[in-house]
């Protein structure tokens, strides 16, 4: 079910190639088992679905074994499945898929789903300043910026334009942005390589 009019809504990119994690392609990272036992994408799904109501998870637009899997194990945490046909062209046009898709939220919590330790507490707050009338929010450790980033309805068309692998650094420079100051390392932990996963 997609997020009402009036809710926030997850998106969750899970829709890259992962390429430096396995250049064969052969293994998916996010597909990992982290030492506690779960999935590195389920960890961020979690995580986000502890912030806000309905979760959308961009997911590549193929039928590889591992793309079978991972949006099995997606929907089994709970998201809502989008396939991303534009996904190869970068990461801005799977996140402008994933605001196509929820067109009527209040705004969107947007993680990667290679970022399995962020933790809810975190997300949370990042949700908080958006429902409390932030344009942007954005969670800070250390002085520096990292996931999840929040988007209020007002970056809406904005968003929409994204494409190529800008990302939506874009957007954040061009609305004022809530710096949310946390103590959560994770907020800058991504899994690039196997060595990560440990």
């Amino acid at each position: 079910m997609l997020p009402e009019r009036g809710q926030l809504a997850g998106l969750l990119l899970a829709a890259g190639r992962g390429s430096r994690f396995d250049p064969t392609g052969r293994q998916s990272k996010l597909l990992q088992r982290l030492p506690d036992g779960r999935l590195v994408a389920v960890a961020a799904a979690q995580t986000l679905l502890a912030a806000v109501p309905r979760v959308v998870a961009l997911v590549p637009d193929n039928a590889l074994p591992t793309t079978v899997q991972l949006i099995q194990v997606l929907q089994q945490a709970g998201c809502h499945i989008v396939p991303c046909p534009t996904a190869q062209s970068g990461m801005g046009h799977t996140l402008a898929a994933g605001v196509a898709a929820t067109q009527n939220a209040a705004g969107w919590l947007v993680m990667l789903a290679d970022m399995p330790a962020v933790t809810a507490s975190t997300a949370q707050a990042v949700a908080g300043a958006l429902q409390q009338g932030a344009a942007v929010a954005v969670p800070v450790y250390a002085g520096s910026r990292g996931h999840p980033v929040g988007f209020a309805a007002v970056c809406r068309d904005d968003l929409l334009l994204l494409s190529g692998d800008q990302g939506a650094k874009i957007v954040i420079e061009r609305f004022p942005a809530n710096q949310i100051p946390v103590d959560d390392p994770g907020v800058l932990i991504d899994i690039d390589r196997p060595s990560d996963v440990a």
